[in-house]
């Protein structure tokens, strides 16, 4: 069996990483209609924290989020895998200042599929680590 492996083009990371830095926006965050658009009805997260949660504990988490504006999130190093039609992996890192804290260092991780025609995220993980040099 020949097993074809397509590279994803950089249109399609563009979209994709779009999608998932309008989840980054505290104005996004805050709208439970908009985040709830953008996850898929059976959403599943493993946090940072190392805590599971379903996509109405996410839309319920993020509407009522405090200070994520007074801290800085940079997202960088974005990779994105095709793993089947319609369903892609996201990858990338993130640091989070905060005044005061530590700064935090995760790496994500997000599968993303097309549902209905439109992308929705389907799973995220946030592992914590250390700054990549």
């Amino acid at each position: 069996m020949v097993v074809e492996i397509r590279m994803a083009s950089p249109g399609e990371l563009d979209l994709v990483r779009g999608l998932e830095e309008r989840l980054h926006d505290p104005a996004i965050r805050s709208s439970p209609d908009k985040v709830a658009a953008l996850l898929a009805d059976d959403f599943l997260e493993f946090g940072r924290s190392g805590e599971a949660y379903g996509r109405d504990e996410i839309v319920r988490r993020l509407a009522t989020e405090q200070g994520r504006e007074r801290s800085e999130l940079t997202a960088y190093g974005y990779e994105l895998r095709p793993l089947s039609t319609g369903v892609v992996l996201l990858t990338y890192r993130t640091f989070r200042k905060e005044e005061g804290v530590p700064d935090l260092h995760t790496l994500r991780s997000s599968v993303w599929k097309l549902i209905d025609g439109n992308w929705q995220m389907a799973f995220h993980q946030g592992t914590p680590t250390v700054a990549k040099i």
